[in-house]
């Protein structure tokens, strides 16, 4: 399918669905749970490979099949919650001076911080798995690490976003 007809066939599509009288407010709500959906199966994916990796460290702490549910519904919830942080108010500049803070960039570098380390610790967990490392329970440890610390990181800046955008809606 070319981008083109890709492209005027989704017009038509909203087209047709504004004729039915559907809200556009409601069309773009229904599309960011799709989106936010669509990030918490790529979290719960990148906890299965960082819980099986843990679960094939043999005489280590996580021999429990528990560890890969665990990482895949920590993550995501951490994908769901803390990357792409909602609304507008993380993005909307406060201030025209470059230089001032307006208060949500913690959150933002949170949130990248999160997704970076998360991302390095799926990405080494695939690894690991494919060529079939054995390696030693430091290395597997730091996995763990990373996707414990980056995970965590996108929730608490997902929660902060959200609670600066709850006083900001009410003026």
């Amino acid at each position: 399918m070319k981008i083109t007809s890709a492209i005027s066939s989704a017009s038509s599509l909203t087209r047709y669905l504004s004729g039915l009288g559907i809200a556009r407010s409601s069309l773009i709500k229904s599309a960011h749970i799709l989106e936010r959906i669509g990030l918490a199966a790529v979290g719960a994916s990148c906890g299965l490979y960082v819980g099986a990796t843990l679960l094939r460290q043999k005489g280590g702490l996580f021999e429990s099949g528990w560890i890969v549910l665990i990482t895949m519904l920590y993550g995501a919830l951490s994908y769901y919650v803390g990357i792409d942080l909602s609304g507008n108010a993380a993005r909307r500049p406060k201030s025209s001076i470059s230089e001032e803070w307006n208060g949500s960039e913690p959150a933002e570098l949170m949130s990248a911080a999160g997704t970076f380390g998360a991302a390095i610790a799926a990405t080494l967990s695939i690894s690991i798995l494919v060529l079939d490392q054995n390696l030693s329970n430091a290395l597997i440890g730091f996995v763990a690490g990373c996707w414990a610390i980056g995970s965590s990181l996108q929730v608490v800046a997902g929660t902060m976003a959200r609670g600066q955008e709850a006083p900001m809606n009410e003026q």
